[in-house]
């Protein structure tokens, strides 16, 4: 499953001094080019995500999948 997510500033991490980031929107894409419905709500958009990787393991996690069938990728703020 392909995923396509926005990204928001977060704050720096207390723990590794790292920035981290939220998501601003989530969907699952229809297409490699197209997006779909908006799954926002499946996910706690407060988190404060350290990479990509980190938002990827959290969704297969989320949705039952296994982590080598979820694809992500970021676009820009709308």
């Amino acid at each position: 499953m392909m995923f396509e997510y926005t990204r928001r500033r977060g704050v720096h991490s207390p723990v590794t001094d790292a920035p981290t980031f939220r998501v601003g929107k989530l969907a699952r894409a229809k297409t490699t080019d197209q997006t779909g419905a908006d799954i926002s709500h499946l996910i706690d958009r407060s988190y404060n995500y350290h990479s990509p990787r980190e938002l990827h393991w959290h969704l297969a996690e989320r949705l039952g999948l296994a982590p080598g069938a979820v694809m992500l990728r970021e676009s820009a703020a709308a």
